[in-house]
């Protein structure tokens, strides 16, 4: 299978350098307000081909991507729209009760704007130092001012966690550690990872894991090599984190072990499965071997991972059903500034703001939301929901299996809340220059 790498927006298949970066919201008051400002930027998006080929002298990296209404307000026409599946042209907002976003995380509690209907693009600007993020986002505003018509909505600056593809989040874990790998896109799938997946699993226009494409947007020139995006705010409460721990188990030791049984990996991202009685950061470090592993037959009862755990619910491997087509790429950052060690909560807006991509949101994104995240009888468990990224309410639990009697934590708190979220179509680059040419005669 060869992929068209030059038209493809480089964030689904290649994750940059990027040490720092910003997350711009947009609406268009007009359409050609919006063409304008999308007709100055196409020079500037890279395509998995560049990026490949500038890697490592490049020191910014941006990427567009629209909202339903957002490619409504640029001009295209409603037949087009139409043809885009529900799920997308609804929004994210107004399908909370699917997701389980209810309570603290229901939308009317999100900031930024990003629950109304006039999120009408982000613009993604990573950077490879706080030099250039200041000159990026000092070009785009710029851009936005002379664009009578644009307006910037709101937005989050990042400051992703060194070394490069290392990161961790505010909890102290390391993240983004198990991905899918694409046929044709040159990246060979590592250990335990399971077969590089058909690209139609997360690129339109391309073959799937069931065969070939059908029910794709139109016109093709827009949905070709494009994707949906999952845009995910999580405020992260480092304080009442490190707070149960310290109420709900004994000695540091005991403390970074229930941390990790949340997870399903401890904190240098090693495995419970692999690493059940001791953390390895040995093993965190090492992608040949931190992934090199299943449930069904090496931990089916969960001694050494629990059943509901983070990791276990977000990627059940060998345990779930046609599990190639549930798989979804991963990017993001974290924001805000670290909680110090020992520190009480400082009231400091912290977390971590990620993109799930996929070419079926309700397929892949909404059902690990609503089955794995948010079903309270995952693996048959009973009551429980994720206890990273659910919803918690303080009257679900958390169940640590363990010979002779299991450990049973009750009335789990909130360790994460969401606080704003969006659902994005990724185009490729031939569509973007097709959006950016709607209104001359009707074509690019």
């Amino acid at each position: 299978m060869t992929l068209e790498l030059d038209d493809i927006q480089h964030i689904l298949l290649t994750r940059t350098p990027a040490m720092t970066g910003r997350y711009e919201f947009l609406t268009f008051d007009t359409p050609q307000a919006g063409r304008a400002w999308l007709s100055e930027l196409l020079d500037v998006v890279q395509s998995a081909a560049d990026v490949g080929e500038t890697m490592d002298s490049s020191r910014r990296w941006v990427t567009l991507a629209f909202t339903w209404t957002g490619l409504r307000a640029l001009g295209v026409p409603d037949q087009a729209l139409a043809t885009f599946p529900d799920e997308f042209r609804e929004g994210m907002a107004s399908r909370a009760d699917i997701l389980g976003d209810t309570g603290p995380n229901h939308p009317s509690n999100w900031i930024g704007g990003l629950a109304g209907d006039d999120v009408h693009a982000i613009a993604i600007l990573f950077a490879r130092d706080d030099a250039e993020h200041r000159r990026c986002v000092g070009e785009h505003d710029a851009l936005v001012a002379r664009c009578d018509g644009v307006r910037t909505l709101s937005y989050l600056d990042l400051n992703a966690t060194p070394p490069f593809n290392y990161a961790h989040d505010h909890f102290g874990f390391r993240d983004r550690l198990s991905q899918p790998a694409i046929k044709g896109s040159g990246e060979p799938p590592t250990p335990g990872s399971g077969d590089a997946l058909e690209p139609g699993e997360f690129i339109l226009g391309y073959p799937d894991e069931y065969g070939p494409p059908t029910d794709l947007p139109q016109p093709e020139i827009l949905s070709r090599n494009g994707s949906y995006m999952a845009y995910r705010r999580l405020q992260e409460h480092v304080g009442a984190f490190r707070g149960y721990l310290a109420d709900h188990a004994g000695t540091p030791a005991e403390q970074e072990l229930l941390a990790a049984k949340f997870m399903g990996r401890w904190r240098s991202g090693a495995p419970l499965v692999l690493a059940p009685d001791g953390d390895d950061p040995d093993l965190g470090a090492d992608p040949l071997r931190n992934n090199n592993f299943g449930y069904r037959d090496m931990d089916p009862f969960g001694y050494a991972c629990p059943l509901g755990s983070h990791a276990r619910r977000l990627n059940p491997r060998d345990t779930a059903p046609n599990m190639n087509r549930r798989r979804m790429i991963r990017r993001g950052a974290t924001y805000g500034a670290a909680l110090p060690d020992g520190a009480p909560e400082d009231g400091v807006d912290r977390g971590i703001a990620a993109f799930i991509i996929c070419a079926s949101l309700v397929r892949q994104f909404e059902f690990a939301q609503n089955v794995w995240i948010n079903d309270k009888t995952f693996h048959e468990l009973g009551n429980e929901h994720d206890p990273i990224c659910g919803t918690q309410d303080g009257t679900l639990d958390f169940t640590v299996p363990k010979r002779p009697i299991r450990k049973v934590h009750r009335g789990i708190p909130a360790f994460t809340t969401l606080t704003g979220g969006a659902y994005f179509f990724l185009p490729g680059i031939g569509a973007l220059r097709y959006l950016a040419g709607l209104g001359k005669g009707g074509r690019p």
